[in-house]
Formats: structure tokens, C-alpha cells, sequence
């Protein structure tokens, strides 16, 4: 495996971090042999969730972990330690934003998503799990 596809961890404390986490997360996903429409919406997944650790937690992480073989796969797991999340399924449901935003970004990317998982604890953190398999 070249290191273009191995296990990249990004440390999220500003827009720059999104956005180079993104950026790597669309070249990677293309690297793979997803579909230019496919690594776009890969690539908007990871800025979204890393625009949330940066709005609301101030501080976190993103994992981006490439699967190579019969079940080809790109995952993503975004972390942080931030205020958390106390209505998860209001979130989810579109159309709840604490800030001045639409509310649609995590309702959107578990769409784009094959897999979706998030887990939140108030006071503790939020941990989100998304995978994107190559069909």
C-alpha cells in the first residue's frame, strides 16, 4: 500500500485544517478508483464535519482510513471533546443549527454516506463514524 492510501489523521483547529483534511480526503478517494462525483461528495462529508469541530468543539480530529481489497472502502471518523451534541435525532433530522446555519450538514452527509453512525455525550464529546464504499 502507497502512503497516498494509508491511514491519514488530521488535527482540526481552523478552517486550514478542514479544508487540507478535505482536500486530501478527495485524492484519496480518486486514488482508490471512486468516481469524480463520488470523491466530491466524500470530500464534502469530511469539510462538513471538521466545519463542526471547528464551530462547536474549537478542537478535534479527523481519520480518514482507506480499506483496500474485495470490500473496498473509504472511512472517516471525526472526534472531539466539545459541548456535544444533546438532541442527536433532532440533528439528524435536518432543519435544527444552534448557530446561523441551515442545519442540513450532518443530515446531508449521512445521506451521502453509506454508513453513518454518531455518537455524542454532552459535556464529553461527539464521535461520528461515516463509510463510503466504492460500488
Amino acid at each position: 500500500m502507497t502512503g497516498k492510501l494509508s491511514r491519514q489523521h488530521f488535527l482540526i483547529r481552523r478552517s486550514m485544517d478542514v479544508e487540507g483534511a478535505s482536500r486530501r480526503g478527495m485524492l484519496i478517494a480518486l486514488a482508490m478508483g471512486f468516481s469524480q462525483m463520488d470523491a466530491y461528495r466524500i470530500a464534502m462529508v469530511i469539510f462538513e464535519l471538521g466545519w463542526n469541530i471547528e464551530q462547536y468543539a474549537g478542537r478535534g480530529s479527523i481519520t480518514l482510513i482507506p480499506h483496500i481489497g474485495e470490500n473496498r472502502c473509504i472511512e472517516i471518523v471525526a472526534q472531539d471533546q466539545g459541548p456535544g451534541i444533546p438532541n442527536v435525532d433532532r440533528v439528524l433530522a435536518g432543519g435544527y443549527s444552534t448557530s446561523k446555519g441551515l442545519g442540513l450538514g450532518l443530515l446531508v452527509s449521512r445521506h451521502l454516506m453509506d454508513e453513518f453512525e454518531l455518537e455524542s455525550v454532552v459535556g464529553e464529546g461527539t464521535t461520528i463514524k461515516a463509510v463510503k464504499s466504492l460500488n
